[in-house]
């Protein structure tokens, strides 16, 4: 098996210099029911570096949406250490360093397109002509800059996405949480936000994690892919994709591409592969 944490003294696609954005250490969740404890979690072992495209996937269940959880200080871990650029995931959450995007958009139906990009902003404290530089700069980012005066109702699900990623961007964080942001969009939709996504990772240079449960997905977008087993949650295997800085809809045809999601597949059934970027 790949080592999960794959350590830290490589550059990523961007050329960013190497960093931890995530660096867990037998990290577990347990949750207690009625019933007895679930065991969501157990002796987690990853490292992020600064500036990483990295997605989790597994099989429902297997703690995915959970470790993304921990990471962005939605829940706490039952043990081990999270630390996210080296501080307690708490920290970390307070000095805003990281942005997040879920499936559902969750933007305000009351609010437009520029004023639901600025809510963390106002939250944080900027003042309105900055607002308003930085909205303009994140619409043009995402495409949107014609719908900026538009409300999420007149948006297509796939607008409302776009949305939800500049709003995730909008305090400039270091790290972009993402759990299954184009989960319940179309197939073409879904593929022309994954190329916007590859273009803006690679322009802002955060670090992503990414939740997911569509193999070709976490290749076409991932530096790496990290697999992990049914519940209880650990990671089995990580895939290095190695498919170049710039993602393009050529890649999806090439043979380099299906060999990664061969060993990503191989990988999550369990069967003994050879690595991807050995053949």
């Amino acid at each position: 098996m790949t080592d999960p944490s794959a350590g830290s003294g490589t550059a990523t696609r961007s050329g960013t210099p190497t960093g931890l954005a995530v660096h867990a250490r037998g990290v577990g969740k347990v949750f207690p029911t009625k019933g007895g404890d679930v065991v969501a979690l157990t002796e987690v072992e990853l490292e992020v570096r600064a500036g990483e495209f990295v997605s989790l996937i597994g099989p429902s269940g297997c703690g995915k949406s959970t470790l993304l959880r921990l990471i962005a200080d939605l829940d706490q871990a039952s043990s081990g250490d999270l630390r996210i650029f080296g501080k307690p995931a708490r920290q970390a959450r307070i000095d805003q360093d990281y942005g997040i995007a879920f499936q559902q958009a969750g933007l305000l139906p009351w609010r437009t397109v520029a004023a639901n990009i600025a809510l963390p902003l106002e939250l944080q404290g900027t003042a309105r002509a900055a607002r308003a530089t930085r909205v303009a700069e994140l619409a043009e980012l995402v495409g949107l800059s014609e719908f900026t005066d538009r409300y999420p109702d007149q948006l297509s699900g796939g607008m409302q996405q776009r949305v939800a990623i500049a709003r995730a961007l909008a305090t400039q964080p270091r790290l972009l949480l993402m759990d299954e942001p184009f989960g319940a969009l179309d197939e073409m939709t879904r593929e022309h936000l994954q190329l916007e996504l590859a273009r803006i990772a690679l322009e802002t240079e955060a670090a992503v994690v990414f939740v997911t449960h569509s193999i070709p997905e976490a290749v076409f977008l991932s530096d790496r892919v990290v697999v992990m087993s049914p519940r209880p949650g650990r990671i089995t295997d990580v895939i290095t994709t190695e498919l170049g800085a710039e993602r393009g809809e050529a890649l999806r045809e090439s043979p380099e591409y299906f060999a990664r999601v061969t060993a990503v597949r191989e990988a999550l059934h369990g069967a003994p592969i050879e690595r991807a970027n050995e053949r």
